[in-house]
């Protein structure tokens, strides 16, 4: 099992760590909700909790909870830019569909 991310996106979460002075990482994770039922959760880990799984790549620390590990084994984590718009991406193929809006997703 294993997350990655390009080195855009490697930058992007070193950067975003390095200005808030603190943190171990970077949590991926799903939630429920959305037309389509889950949906992708970034936010930064200060302190492991139990039952987490831990993946380094490119200096970066992802933790991701061993639930939300199921739905996102083998996803790949980048970082675009597109005109006046940024943000994180999420290449996973364990999706098997996406509502209009993008904001959610099935497995």
């Amino acid at each position: 099992m294993a997350i990655t991310m390009t080195d855009a996106a490697a930058e992007r979460v070193t950067t975003f760590l390095k200005n808030r002075g603190k943190g171990l990482g970077l949590r991926l994770g799903v939630k429920t909700t959305g037309c389509s039922g889950l949906a992708y959760v970034l936010e930064f880990v200060d302190e492991l909790q139990e039952g987490d799984e831990t993946f380094e790549e490119q200096g970066v620390t992802i933790i991701v909870d061993k639930k939300s590990l199921l739905y996102l084994d083998g996803t790949q984590l980048d970082f675009v830019k597109e005109g006046l718009n940024e943000g994180f991406e999420f290449t996973n193929p364990n999706v098997k569909d996406e509502c209009g809006c993008g904001e959610s997703f099935t497995v």
